[in-house]
């Protein structure tokens, strides 16, 4: 299952994803990854979150991103949850091809029984209409 946060950037997308993934961690069976463009957040997340800076990476392009998703899922087989904040950033992608990106993650989500929570700068005009119902919050 992949959830969304959207709104336009210094709405609050962050704050609401930092809390959500903090209370998340309280009833995890498993792991929970948080990737970030930076490690400003890292002393508002639970210890028990692992934070991931995705910047020190250097990722081309929306495959190499997805590339990237793959290999923390090779990693870590109790992995339950990824949170992302910044999505078309680090994703590499933009409002044109967000829809193609999502698509590829909600299919991964499902094969690896992960749940994938994003912040995406953009309102929810751009999205296929098929993930309208995945959205959690909209600023």
């Amino acid at each position: 299952m992949i959830q969304l946060i959207l709104g336009e950037k210094g709405k609050g997308k962050t704050k609401i994803l930092l809390d959500k993934v903090n209370s998340e961690i309280k009833t995890a069976h498993g792991s929970i990854v948080y990737l970030d463009k930076s490690t400003k957040h890292m002393y508002e997340l639970n210890n028990k979150v692992r934070l991931i800076d995705v910047s020190s990476f250097a990722l081309r392009s929306s495959g190499e991103f997805v590339g990237f998703i793959y290999g923390i899922l090779s990693q870590d087989h109790d992995l339950e949850q990824i949170y992302l904040d910044s999505f078309l950033k680090i994703s590499q992608t933009d409002e044109s091809t967000v829809n193609e990106v999502l698509d590829r993650l909600d299919k991964i989500s499902q094969e690896y029984n992960v749940t994938f929570v994003f912040s995406i700068s953009m309102n929810s005009s751009t999205l296929d209409p098929k993930f309208k119902e995945n959205i959690i919050a909209e600023l």
